[in-house]
């Protein structure tokens, strides 16, 4: 399935979240779609910009573990039906970036809320670190964004 697809349903579905356990399941979600991307890209996209994509699919490797948490993992994702697995293909590579950063930003907004507004110290600390490392993810994307910018104008990267 390609990527924005994916992206526009976790967007969606992160939207409709209602419940902590639901946020802290889509976040994770988005998360996991980060992890494929960067792993897609490392393999199939443009050469300068792999070193970047292999950290955007680790930085959402951590993002996604340090929202592990048994009591609030949703049936979903316990389940298996993780929307990732089903990417298959990123047709407009600059489009898909920007709209993660987006999917990135709402999931890291709606964590803010969860992590301000539990009592709970591990959840809140999970929230923490997984905003870090969705941030990261931010920043990856906007590496592989100047690496393509640099390669439509011809330049090296």
């Amino acid at each position: 399935m390609d990527a924005m697809r994916l992206i526009g349903a976790t967007r969606h579905a992160l939207a409709q979240a209602g419940t902590v356990q639901d946020i802290v399941a889509e976040a994770w979600q988005a998360h996991a779609l980060a992890e494929a991307i960067g792993g897609h890209l490392t393999v199939y996209g443009p050469v300068p910009a792999r070193a970047e994509a292999r950290g955007l699919g680790e930085a959402g490797s951590r993002a996604r573990a340090a929202l592990y948490h048994p009591a609030l993992r949703h049936p979903a994702v316990r389940s298996g039906c993780i929307r990732a697995v089903q990417l298959s293909e990123v047709h407009d590579l600059r489009r898909t970036l920007i709209a993660l950063a987006e999917l990135l930003g709402d999931a890291g907004i709606a964590l803010v809320g969860v992590a301000s507004g539990t009592e709970e110290e591990a959840l809140y600390w999970s929230c923490v670190e997984s905003i870090d490392a969705a941030d990261e993810c931010r920043d990856r994307v906007r590496g592989i964004l100047r690496h393509l910018e640099v390669r439509e104008r011809g330049g090296a990267a």
